[in-house]
């Protein structure tokens, strides 16, 4: 049985949930990723994908699409879940920060760090 599924999520699109409850810590999957050069970041950003990439790299200039399920995680500055970057590998690793519960969606804050309040580049809606 898979750990996750896509489906609706009100207010933002498709979202990911738990298939099965969560524990803290747990690792919920690993996606490869699509690495883009600095030089073709400006070009995606005139694309659909510029809501769906990872700043990559060492000094983020380069950018990343996850395969898989991991660019569809919504944003939540009171996520459930974070992402850890494997340059080396390739990878971005999807890791719960507290327990989830089967049927609760999973979210991430896209700033990285489940603590940073930065803005992100859209508006939040009262479920983010």
């Amino acid at each position: 049985m898979s750990l996750v599924s896509v489906k609706d999520a009100p207010g933002k699109g498709r979202g990911v949930f738990a298939q099965r409850n969560l524990k803290k810590d747990e690792l919920i999957g690993t996606c490869h990723v699509i690495v883009l050069l600095p030089e073709e970041v400006n070009t995606l950003e005139l694309t659909q994908l510029h809501n769906y990439y990872f700043a990559w790299g060492t000094d983020s200039r380069e950018a990343a699409i996850a395969l898989g399920y991991g660019s569809l995680y919504n944003h939540s500055y009171a996520p459930n879940a974070t992402y850890q970057k494997d340059f080396s590998n390739g990878l971005l690793k999807y890791v719960c920060i507290k327990d989830i519960h089967k049927g609760e969606e999973i979210t991430i804050n896209y700033n990285c760090d489940p603590e940073d309040k930065t803005p992100v580049w859209f508006d939040i809606t009262s479920q983010n």
